[in-house]
């Protein structure tokens, strides 16, 4: 393309966002994660492809970063303290030690790989190692995508351990890159315990900054409801909830700036920053988890459509064979190896869920990002390792993305899932004394009778609604109830 123009620039980036979308519909019938889609969707409109032509790595670290911030801080505002209490000791050992356990046996690998002739990569070990801390981390988005479009529930509280995993495993993944990098950048010089300091501070400043601007945000989202609490000059609800979530949306990517500032790690500080925020009292919840969760889906569509341009297949496919070998290594042993020994102490954890959690080790957009920095900072070969981790990120997308579902039957870990209470759509305000429930309704629920009247309903509940089909119903007492209906109850849960 020889003129690039705002007009052609929103062109291309509606085709292909129409274009992923479309494709991606039908994605979830074949197994496939709907992220490949859009992956495969840019490469074909790529330089190999309808020809278009983009190679600015700067920008693409910066629009990833921007993402992955979006990214976390979702998955951070999706999760229940309450769910991952029970698994949160071999999740973060999972998230921490894991990771470091399969980047080290990787690396080792693809060092003793670098030193065979017939092979075309010559990396010493503190590269072999960076090639493989790139692409540590697991992709949350893919594997709970699948899994939830499934409808499939794993036993041994295997989702919420996977979810913590895939949800705090990349800000570990980004602190070895960062590491290795400068090591590589100071000629090696970084020492053992130099290394260890770093990532320590890492931790404990990412940790506090994230803590901090957690609490410091829920304050301002406070002060702001706050503000329009005067007579005559109430918000308008929807408006109030669009702020709010632009509000908290901004307090993410300062929570990031001034961890990163500090030295510490920005994307871990945004994680806990979202599970600071999800846990607690929220106005408009329902409003503002839809309005992030759609720019989380927006920034993993946008990056995913962005490497998918940003790659050369040619290049790609030159270091193919290699990257084959790297990949089912990393898949077949490196992950399993890693995940075995660091749930080695959880001696109740059956053998079979941990294979599967060995086996759920999806690589996702992160990697392919991290895979920038090291071009980004000039190291030499980083062009390679930027293949490399496309290349195994689409082996472990087409591989393990497909076999997630069949791998937890095989091991015979699905179990029914529990239905989730349906609230019709409706919202209530946290701070309200109340809460709702879904009753569906069965042969013995009318055994007394078919009438509201006639039921014998759980103590202080006021039927709102009914849902019959596609059919919504206002109660009352003359109404004949069916088996199968669903009643949306509203009970008081504070009395004080």
């Amino acid at each position: 393309m020889n003129a690039i123009t705002s007009e052609n620039i929103m062109m291309i980036g509606s085709v292909l966002l129409i274009a992923g979308v479309l494709i991606g519909k039908s994605s979830y019938r074949i197994g496939l994660p709907l992220l490949l889609i859009f992956l495969l969707v840019g490469m074909g409109f790529g330089v190999d492809g309808l020809g278009i032509q983009f190679n600015d790595m700067h920008t693409a670290q910066f629009i990833g970063m921007v993402a992955l911030c979006v990214i976390l801080f979702s998955g951070g505002l999706s999760t229940r303290v309450s769910s991952i209490r029970p698994v949160i000791a071999p999740g973060v050992m999972l998230s921490t030690v894991g990771v470091l356990l399969t980047a080290l046996f990787t690396g080792m690998f693809i060092w003793c790989l670098s030193g065979m002739a017939w092979t075309n990569i010559h990396f010493a070990l503190l590269p072999s190692l960076l090639l493989a801390a790139t692409m540590s981390s697991t992709d949350s988005a893919s594997v709970f995508g699948i899994l939830g479009s499934q409808r499939v529930g794993l036993r041994y509280n295997l989702r919420p351990m996977l979810e913590l995993e895939s949800g705090s495993n990349d800000p570990m993944a980004y602190m070895i890159t960062i590491v290795l990098i400068d090591a590589m950048t100071l000629s090696g010089s970084l020492n053992g315990w130099a290394l260890c300091v770093m990532l320590l501070l890492q931790f404990a400043v990412g940790g506090l900054v994230g803590v901090a601007m957690g609490r410091l945000t829920r304050w301002l989202v406070s002060v702001y409801i706050r503000m329009g609490g005067k007579k005559g000059s109430a918000e308008d609800p929807a408006q109030a909830a669009s702020m709010t979530g632009i509000l908290i949306v901004g307090s993410v990517f300062l929570t990031f700036a001034i961890a990163t500032e500090l030295g510490g790690n920005g994307y871990l500080a945004v994680y806990l920053t979202g599970i600071l925020i999800g846990n607690a009292s929220l106005p408009n919840r329902k409003g503002i988890t839809k309005f992030v969760d759609g720019l989380a889906w927006l920034s993993q569509i946008v990056v995913f459509l962005m490497l998918g341009l940003l790659v050369n297949p040619a290049e790609m496919l030159v270091a193919a064979p290699v990257s084959l070998i790297i990949g089912v290594f990393m898949i077949v042993i490196a992950r399993p190896l890693g995940v075995l020994l660091t749930l080695l102490p959880f001696r109740k954890l059956p053998l079979r869920p941990k294979l599967f959690v060995s086996w759920v080790g999806l690589r996702g957009a992160v990697p392919i990002i991290f895979a920038t920095y090291p071009v980004v900072a000039g190291i030499e070969g980083a062009s390679q390792i930027f293949n490399i981790v496309f290349f195994v990120t689409l082996l472990s997308l087409l591989v393990q993305g497909t076999t997630v579902i069949a791998a937890a039957r095989r091991f015979g870990l699905v179990e029914e899932e529990t239905p989730q209470p349906d609230d019709f759509g409706i919202e209530l305000d946290d701070n309200l004394p109340t809460s709702l429930d879904t009753l569906i309704l069965t042969g013995s629920d009318l055994a007394g009778g078919d009438t509201l009247g006639s039921m014998s309903l759980p103590e202080g509940a006021l039927v709102i609604m009914i849902r019959r089909g596609d059919r919504y119903l206002v109660p009352n007492g003359t109404l004949r109830l069916l088996a199968g209906d669903a009643l949306l109850l509203m009970r008081q849960t504070d009395t004080a």
